[in-house]
C-alpha cells in the first residue's frame, strides 16, 4: 500500500484503538493521536487513552504529552502531527492517525489558515471578560463584534467563542474570514486512506455506558480527584473532558455518584452523535465502514 498514512476516525467507544493496533501489527506502523483530550497526561482513564500494555504493542505518539494547565490548540496539534508524520515517513513506516477530533483531521487534510498569534494581553483581556459572562452573553458579545463567526458557533461552545473573540480583538478580522485564506494540507489526496467507523447507535450507547462504568472501577474518581487538587482554572479544556465536571460535582458532595455517572454517560453519547454529524458533513474524504470490515476495507 503506497500511502504515507491511514486515518482512522469514529465516535468515542467505536473501537478505533483496537483497530489502530491491528493495523500497526499488520504494517509495523506508528500510531499518532488525533484526540484533543488524550493529549493530557492527567487524564489517562477518563479519556480512555491507550493503556500501558496497548502502548507496548506499537509505538504511540502525541499521547499524554502535555499538562492539564495548558490550552492545546488545533494549530499546535497540526505542527506536532506534521513533524511526527514526516519522521514516520522518513523511517519508511506507515503513520496511523487515530482519533475523534474532526477539526484535527480537517486541519491535516485541508490545512489551517495563518491566523496570527494572539498577544498575551489580548488573551488575558478576553479571558477576564469570560470570567464575568455566561455562554449566552459571550455569544452575544461575539455576535456584535463578529456576527459571521458567531453564526457558526453553538452557544455552549465556550472555548471556541473565546478563541473567536481573541482573534477579532487582536486582528480586527473575524475567525471565519481568516479561515477563507487557503491552508496547506499536510497530506496530499493520494497519500492516505481514511475511514470512519460506522456504528449502530443503540449498541454504541451500551458500549459507552459499559466503558464509563469500567473507568470508575479502574480509578477515574481518583484521577479526577488528583486533577481537582491542582486548583486549575475550571475553564481549562482538560477540566471539560466528558465525565470530569460531573465527577467533580460528586467529589464536592453536590450530587451522588450514580447521578454523576448517568450524566457523564449522557454527555458522552451526545458527543458521539455530534462526531458522526460533523464527519458526515465536513469530511467526505472519509469512507464509512463497519469496524468488523475495516481491515478488509483498508486492503492490507
Amino acid at each position: 500500500m503506497m500511502k504515507s498514512a491511514v486515518l482512522i476516525a469514529g465516535p468515542t467507544a467505536s473501537g478505533k484503538s483496537a483497530l489502530a493496533l491491528e493495523v500497526a501489527a499488520c504494517t509495523g506502523g506508528i500510531v499518532i493521536n488525533a484526540d484533543s483530550m488524550q493529549v493530557y497526561r492527567d487524564l489517562r482513564i477518563i479519556t480512555a487513552r491507550p493503556s500501558d500494555e496497548e502502548m507496548r504493542q506499537a509505538p504511540h505518539r502525541l499521547y499524554g504529552h502535555i499538562g492539564a494547565e495548558e490550552i492545546y490548540s488545533a494549530g499546535r496539534w497540526l505542527r506536532e502531527a506534521e513533524a511526527e508524520i514526516a519522521a514516520v515517513r522518513a523511517a519508511g513506516k506507515l503513520a496511523i492517525v487515530i482519533g475523534g477530533t474532526g477539526l484535527y483531521f480537517s486541519a491535516l487534510l485541508k490545512g489551517l489558515s495563518a491566523v496570527p498569534e494572539v498577544p498575551a494581553d489580548v488573551r488575558q483581556q478576553v479571558r477576564s471578560l469570560g470570567d464575568t459572562k455566561d455562554n449566552e452573553a459571550l455569544h452575544a458579545h461575539l455576535a456584535a463584534r463578529d456576527p459571521r463567526t458567531a453564526s457558526e458557533l453553538r452557544v455552549p461552545d465556550r472555548q471556541r467563542i473565546l478563541r473567536a473573540l481573541e482573534v477579532v480583538e487582536a486582528t480586527g478580522r473575524g475567525l471565519a474570514e481568516w479561515r477563507e485564506d487557503p491552508g496547506v494540507p499536510v497530506l496530499a489526496s493520494d497519500d492516505y486512506r481514511a475511514i470512519f467507523l460506522e456504528t449502530d447507535r443503540e449498541a454504541l450507547g451500551k458500549r459507552i455506558d459499559a466503558r464509563f462504568d469500567m473507568m470508575l472501577t479502574e480509578g477515574a474518581i481518583e484521577e479526577v480527584k488528583a486533577l481537582k487538587a491542582r486548583n486549575l482554572d475550571p475553564k481549562m479544556p482538560a477540566l471539560k473532558a466528558h465525565g470530569v465536571p460531573w465527577l467533580t460535582k460528586y467529589l464536592d458532595g453536590e450530587i451522588p455518584l450514580e447521578e454523576a455517572a448517568l450524566l457523564g454517560k449522557r454527555d458522552t453519547r451526545q458527543y458521539a452523535k455530534r462526531q458522526e454529524t460533523w464527519f458526515r458533513n465536513q469530511l467526505p474524504e472519509f469512507r464509512w465502514v463497519r469496524a468488523e470490515r475495516a481491515i478488509d476495507a483498508l486492503n492490507f
